[in-house]
């Protein structure tokens, strides 16, 4: 972790993790569940969703991060997330994703701050990159 990293995290990802992950978010389409669809579609094994790296959430101390901004957890809400792929995320895949804070501004009374986290593969290549942005609301009293 450098100094301008927020958190680390690391995760398989698994074939019954997509199929439990497409089930829960209502993803039809077969080549999340069945490897045969998915090398009928040109895949080497079963894609995520396009939402799956959320399930990074599971493998890092959320409250953890949120202390370390300064933010007020009871106070923060999520604005917008934003994924830019640069290959399908499939079943076998060894991630590695490093968290970074791209932007911290304050506006009318809140505080908006964009966090970055890049997934590399097992050979250090860029797989998804994640921006999510955090909005803490102001003081209610």
């Amino acid at each position: 972790m450098t100094a301008e990293s927020l958190d680390e995290v690391a995760f398989d990802v698994e074939r019954g993790k997509i199929r439990e992950f497409a089930r829960a978010t209502g993803a039809t389409d077969p080549v999340h569940t069945d490897r045969g669809a998915a090398q009928r579609a040109g895949f080497g094994d079963v894609p995520a969703t396009a939402t799956h790296v959320v399930v990074a959430g599971h493998h890092r101390d959320q409250r953890a991060f949120v202390a370390e901004l300064g933010l007020a957890f009871e106070r923060v809400v999520v604005g917008s997330v934003k994924w830019i792929y640069h290959r399908p995320l499939l079943a076998g895949d060894a991630l590695r994703g490093v968290r970074r804070v791209a932007e911290d501004v304050r506006k009318k009374g809140m505080r908006f701050v964009t966090l970055e986290t890049e997934y590399l593969d097992a050979e250090a290549e860029p797989v998804v990159v994640l921006h999510e942005t955090l909005i803490e609301r102001g003081d209610q009293q």
